[in-house]
């Protein structure tokens, strides 16, 4: 890859106010065609384009470009084709302040990326490619503040669970919409494996997604990539904001461990070990995510001294299911983290000298019990988060399915005197606010050791989905027992789709929780639901009545 930097003119003010005005047109971008679409045979980007993992000197930039008409996603077809980036401090590139060019090949499924470096910290950028006279649509994006900076703010879009056939993704167009956001947090479940009509059922289906059956092989994988990157409000999202995202189980097949997943079938389906890989191939080579050492995503990214985001792999190191009933959930052999990524995570935050330290988890670590709930409320509560059918209060596929990693974790919190810690959850198609209790039993008697931010589904099926009535119809049942028996859970709502906004300052942070009307209507509306937060020092949640504005 050839580059070249360029010295930025203007100032940050200019740039930032320009890049305020034209962020809200930023999906309206999306529809302008190159002029090498009119030509079939042509290169064109059909697949938008990215960015992702912003740092305070550089950001990695994304795109996936169609070479020749048979190049499509998972084909393997089409010829090497040279790929130009520049990226500019105007909307108009104007004044370049980086360029270069790269190959797309179809070794890679024909993605790109430049790890961009260089560039101011907390400032806006516009960035494009080209690909002989086709030219990508041009997108928005930012670098994180200064290691040392005193940011005075960092404002994160939060989301998680989009399953393209249970609806269409309007909470990426109204995330694309704002033009206050730092960055986009995916926290996982950003594709579905399943077969179509397998989850929904097919007569619940909202649309169709490819290819038709499950996904094992790297060009199944691949495929379904490329399918997700056509929808226009994920192109959206990614044209105005960078995304820093995790994987979870649906990168790979439900409930995903080691050695194997729930929706795994050996021999049928091949070794595990192979679609794995072809999982991660395809992960890495269509999302704007830098692949750390390990070949995972856990990794750690700054947000000058107000905020270290610590983003975490919950599945390639996890032990296998706990048994029903065996005691195994508190087996120490037993892990969710694995060694190296616990033992990471304490040095990181133990070391970190900023205000906050945020967590990506992909999956709940507060601890749930279940009170006494109606038979008809319980199985479906017990498929959203992963609990046995029988009713046991064990939540085996989160953290409350390997206890001591959570022990060690919170008690390194508590020994090591680390504040203002704050999980970042997603996974289980509901919105919570919790406290991080030491001793769920003894709550709110016994301290808190963090504060747990979870944020409801895109689109993937969630309690009223599952029973097929009304937003609220039952839910008031189910939540009021869940919070009765966790004192710790100070909201739950188990009914709506949407996404979170977080506002991280050096006094507060504030998870404003937005709801969409209708996932299956493409042009639903959005409205507030409600807000929480955790102030500086107190690792105790409180409800706010009104968002950040």
């Amino acid at each position: 890859m050839t580059s070249q930097f360029i010295s930025p003119a203007p100032s940050r003010r200019t740039v930032v106010k320009a890049a305020a005005v034209t962020a809200v047109a930023a999906p309206a971008l999306l529809g302008a065609a190159s002029p090498a679409l009119a030509d079939s045979t042509a290169p064109a980007f059909l697949h938008g384009v990215a960015s992702g993992d912003p740092l305070p000197d550089g950001v990695l930039l994304w795109t996936r470009v169609t070479p020749s008409p048979e190049a499509v996603p998972g084909s393997g077809l089409g010829p090497d084709v040279t790929v130009g980036w520049e990226l500019a401090e105007d909307r108009g590139f104007t004044r370049i302040a980086a360029a270069g060019s790269t190959t797309a090949s179809a070794s890679a499924d024909h993605t790109v990326k430049a790890d961009v470096r260089g560039l101011r910290p907390a400032t806006a950028y516009w960035f494009r490619f080209t690909a002989g006279d086709a030219v990508s649509p041009a997108a928005r994006t930012r670098t994180a503040p200064a290691v040392d900076a005193a940011a005075p703010g960092v404002r994160f879009g939060v989301v998680s669970c989009a399953n393209w056939e249970s609806g269409h993704f309007s909470a990426y167009r109204h995330l694309a919409g704002r033009a206050d956001l730092d960055a986009v947090l995916h926290l996982g479940d950003y594709v579905y494996e399943y077969a179509s009509g397998a989850y929904p059922e097919a007569k619940y289906t909202v649309r169709q997604h490819e290819p038709r059956h499950e996904i094992v092989s790297l060009a199944d994988y691949r495929t379904r990539h490329g399918k997700y990157k056509t929808d226009p409000d994920l192109q959206a999202l990614h044209a105005a904001h960078p995304v820093v995202a995790i994987w979870d189980d649906h990168e790979f097949a439900n409930d995903a461990w080691t050695g194997g997943a729930e929706n795994h079938t050996p021999g049928a389906e091949g070794e595990w070990a192979a679609r794995v890989a072809a999982a991660k191939q395809a992960y890495f080579e269509w999302m704007p995510v830098r692949a750390s050492t390990e070949g995972t995503v856990f990794r750690r990214l700054r947000f000058g001294k107000l905020a270290d985001l610590h983003l975490l792999d919950l599945r390639s190191f996890r032990s296998a299911p706990a048994k029903t009933g065996s005691g195994t959930v508190d087996d120490p052999e037993r892990t969710i983290t694995g060694r190296a990524q616990l033992d990471w995570l304490k040095a990181g935050l133990a070391g970190s000298d900023a205000t906050w330290q945020l967590v990506g988890t992909s999956v709940m670590i507060s601890p749930i019990a279940f009170g006494a709930l109606p038979a008809h409320l319980l199985e479906p509560l017990a498929e959203l988060m992963g609990l046995p059918k029988e009713g046991l209060a064990v939540n085996v596929d989160q953290w409350d399915g390997f206890t001591d990693d959570r022990k060690e974790l919170i008690a390194h919190l508590t020994s090591r005197a680390i504040r203002n810690t704050v999980f970042l959850t997603g996974d289980i198609h509901m919105a919570w606010a919790n406290d991080v209790p030491l001793k769920a039993a003894t709550y709110p008697l016994s301290a808190s050791a963090a504060t747990e931010f979870v944020v409801t589904s895109v689109t993937s099926d969630n309690l009223d989905d599952m029973l097929h009535v009304a937003p609220g119809t039952v839910s008031v049942v189910a939540a009021g027992a869940v919070k009765a028996a966790n004192r710790h859970v100070k909201w739950v709502d188990m009914d709506h789709h949407g996404y979170g906004v977080l506002d991280v300052t050096s006094e507060h942070s504030q998870m404003d929780y937005y709801t969409v009307s209708d996932k299956a209507d493409p042009a639903a509306t959005t409205a507030w639901a409600r807000s929480y937060r955790t102030k500086n020092g107190t690792q105790r949640v409180e409800r706010v009545y009104q968002p950040v504005r």
